[in-house]
């Protein structure tokens, strides 16, 4: 039989737990390491495509500015200059003849209320828009407040701007008032 006896004036340290716990933590430290190591990379490859993404939009951009450049050059020119004008001034007339008086006609219709009666109207081409100048003549106050409301609710006529308004002479048995109006006509 054996006996173990130690003899030793100190008693025997482990040192196991300490280990242990170390080898833990390296572990853990050695995965963050490499977690974040990972994400650095990812990040930096992420940023090398977006910097080459930005220089091809760069020269892109530069490529389309030298081609405006080059087409405001060429527009510029007298002979291209003049074209231009009347390529604009063929399109006006163009739509001028498209513009459907029946239909304005119709819509103006609905919207005039009794008493009033239109004296003119003069339409100027503005945007794909029509600016009407109309000059309305009314038997009394409440048709003229009537067509005017009629006209702010109505979907094809906007932007209604009184003008001007006159008493009718006094030899005008029809008219107690003129106003002159511009509404901007748009049928959609």
């Amino acid at each position: 039989m054996q006996i173990r006896l130690n003899l030793a004036t100190k008693a025997l340290q482990t040192h196991r737990r300490f280990l242990v716990g170390a080898g833990g933590l390296a572990f853990v430290a050695g995965i963050l390491f490499l977690s974040l190591g990972w994400h650095v990379y990812a990040v930096r490859k992420v940023d090398s495509e977006f910097r080459a993404e930005t220089e091809v939009v760069r020269q892109q951009l530069i490529a389309s500015q030298k081609e405006r450049d080059d087409l405001e050059r060429f527009f510029t020119q007298p002979e291209n200059a003049r074209l231009h004008d009347r390529a604009a001034f063929l399109n006006s007339i163009g739509d001028a003849a498209s513009f459907n008086w029946t239909l304005m006609f119709m819509d103006l219709e609905r919207v005039l209320p009794g008493g009033v009666r239109v004296i003119s109207i003069e339409p100027v081409q503005l945007k794909g828009r029509i600016l009407l100048k109309i000059k309305v003549g009314a038997s009394s106050e409440d048709a003229k407040l009537q067509f005017i409301h009629a006209l702010e609710q109505s979907m094809e006529f906007s932007s209604l701007e009184l003008v001007s308004e006159h008493q009718a002479p006094a030899g005008d048995q029809t008219d107690k008032e003129t106003m002159d109006l511009n509404v901007v006509y748009s049928r959609s």
